[in-house]
């Protein structure tokens, strides 16, 4: 994932090829429009029009695979890329650039599959993915309390991120109580939510349901929790989360049960 109004497109067109051929065409090129405005200010780019400019980044770098204006060009033809963006602008966006969507959200799956119609790209190149706010551990309950200082501190820092260099005031900092342990009541993800892998696999089946999604990521860690939470996180998803949601998710052909991430 990057931000392409940051850089040049010829350069990301360039190294993204080249990671391509060293991976053996494995890569799969993930771009977002950014939310900070010093990292706008930092490279002299337009913040106030940084969808359009995304947008126009993402077609020229296609652009130049296509037509040969770097070499050598990518192994894949085409490179798979994503969109990484929120609301609805967001993902009309990424369907009228006929990119994958970034976000596993059923109402903005919607807005989604407009924009690639309104892009001219058939609606059955849809594709969803998405970073799940999913941590795994063998008792949750006891997790939680270790876990939630840091998730406080993770989310203080894009809050403030957020707001840095404008005239919007600071957001008040969250702390570890502000975090509820249960799945909201609407089915909706939390912030965070601490499973069991069977848990994990049945809620994220219920979330995914009807959508086209092609990967699923994982935090490793939320913020430098504790080591031992971490491996074990990783064993889990590595190890356990695999066979559990391919249990749940027979017979949907749409979705790919991922390895971890």
């Amino acid at each position: 994932m990057l931000l392409p109004n940051l850089h040049h497109p010829a350069r990301i067109a360039e190294d993204a090829a080249l990671v391509d051929l060293i991976s053996g065409g494995r890569l799969e090129l993930g771009f977002g429009a950014g939310y900070r405005l010093p990292e706008y200010e930092l490279f002299g780019a337009d913040f106030t029009r940084r969808f359009a400019r995304v947008g126009h980044h993402i077609r020229e770098v296609r652009r130049l695979w296509d037509e040969g204006g770097i070499t050598p060009g990518p192994l894949q033809s085409p490179v798979p890329v994503w969109g990484g963006f929120y609301g609805p602008r967001g993902a009309r966006l990424a369907g009228r650039l006929g990119t994958g969507l970034l976000h596993i959200n059923h109402e903005m799956y919607g807005h989604y599959r407009e924009g690639l119609a309104e892009g001219g790209h058939d609606p059955a190149s849809a594709r969803v993915s998405d970073l799940l706010p999913v941590i795994l551990a063998d008792d949750p309950e006891a997790a939680w309390p270790r876990v939630a200082p840091h998730l406080a501190h993770q989310m203080n820092t894009y809050r403030q991120g957020s707001v840095e260099g404008t005239d919007r005031p600071r957001p008040p900092l969250l702390h570890a109580e502000d975090f509820p342990q249960k799945p909201a009541a609407d089915g909706s993800w939390s912030l965070l939510e601490i499973l069991t892998p069977e848990d994990a696999a049945a809620r994220i089946a219920e979330r995914t349901k009807g959508l086209p999604v092609r990967h699923l990521i994982f935090w490793a860690s939320i913020a430098g929790m504790p080591d031992d939470l971490v491996v074990r996180n990783i064993e889990l998803v590595s190890e356990r989360l695999p066979a559990l949601l391919a249990e749940h998710l027979a017979g949907t052909p749409t979705a790919e049960v991922p390895t971890g991430g």
